[in-house]
């Protein structure tokens, strides 16, 4: 397909050109990216298991670790496997539909995501600053609550974004320059007006960051307030700064990536194309990628979680091995 058409007809199908000045390193590009996703695969469905399997672990602050698992393992499986076809095969094209489809689904459930993590801090500053409240505070019908509003905030802006996007015209180039159907990186490619486009972009950055960072800020203070108050040993205070501060720079980095993203475009601030398709890639795989290990790894719950899991499933193998060797 060429990258340009005449003006009076609009595109039916695109073109990737993320990584297109790192042609030469592909393949180590697709051995990297095929590696992270595996990680995010075994290590995200694993805690989700983990979680479903313990019967201690069905609260709560567990459910919404596993439900952050969840989301991280649809989002990267929503970019990355066309992402390894083209960079494998050169299997880059893409539809207008297929475009818009993956478009809504990483946005959908990138600000779910962010949700999610308001979530868990909220849980959080419930479970240390109102104890005696905390059951009342957050039960199955919170969580239930929480959901639909999740799934209703969520769905209702990504749809009306995606439909914007849908309405344009593409009658210039074809060629997206990412590796997967970016908001901004679609838009750009219009031949008509944007300004509606550009302005949903930037609202869209305002409900969920302006929104959803400060209450995440304000809960880790007030938490990391009542522990160092209630901690009287050195090491449950650097306990708790090294918990929090590590939770709230993983946080930082999903938003300010996602940010920077966003509105490279949306401001006209010049980034290369590597750069930018990198941090998008960041975007979606490194949360996926380290979720499992600061929610799972380090939770001591989890940890022996898996460790009856595995030590169940150590056993049934050793008596089925038993018995057939009995009958043998």
């Amino acid at each position: 397909m060429e990258a340009s058409a005449g003006r009076n007809s609009s595109h039916t199908s695109f073109l990737f050109r993320g990584f297109d000045g790192l042609q030469k390193q592909r393949e180590l590009l697709a051995l990297a990216l095929g590696a992270s996703f595996l990680a995010a695969l075994l290590g995200n469905g694993l805690l989700v298991l983990v979680v479903l399997c313990t019967e201690s672990l069905h609260s709560p602050m567990y459910a919404l670790i596993a439900a952050l698992c969840a989301v991280d393992l649809l989002a990267a499986t929503a970019i990355v496997p066309k992402m390894l076809l083209g960079l494998l095969f050169d299997w880059d094209h893409i539809s207008l539909a297929g475009c818009l489809a993956q478009m809504f689904s990483t946005h959908f459930l990138s600000s779910l995501e962010s949700t999610l993590l308001l979530a868990m801090a909220l849980d959080r500053y419930a479970a240390v600053c109102r104890p005696l409240r905390y059951t009342e505070l957050v039960g199955a019908s919170a969580l239930a609550k929480l959901l639909l509003f999740a799934l209703v905030r969520s769905g209702s802006v990504m749809a009306t974004l995606v439909a914007l996007a849908g309405s344009l015209q593409f009658c210039g180039s074809n060629v997206i320059l990412h590796c997967y159907c970016d908001h901004m990186a679609l838009v750009s490619l219009a031949c008509g007006s944007t300004e509606r486009n550009v302005a949903a972009g930037l609202a869209v950055i305002v409900c969920f960051v302006g929104v959803d960072i400060p209450l995440i800020f304000f809960s880790y203070v007030k938490i990391l307030g009542a522990v160092l108050r209630a901690a009287a040993a050195g090491e449950h205070r650097s306990k708790a700064f090294h918990t929090c501060g590590t939770h709230l720079m993983v946080m930082m980095c999903f938003y300010l990536v996602g940010s920077v993203t966003f509105l490279s475009h949306n401001l006209k601030i010049p980034i290369p194309t590597n750069a930018n398709t990198l941090m998008g890639v960041a975007y979606i795989l490194l949360p996926a990628t380290i979720n499992p290990v600061i929610y799972g790894v380090r939770t001591k719950e989890i940890r022996s979680g898996f460790l009856r899991l595995f030590r169940a499933k150590k056993m049934t193998t050793l008596r089925v091995s038993a018995a057939g060797t009995t009958k043998t």
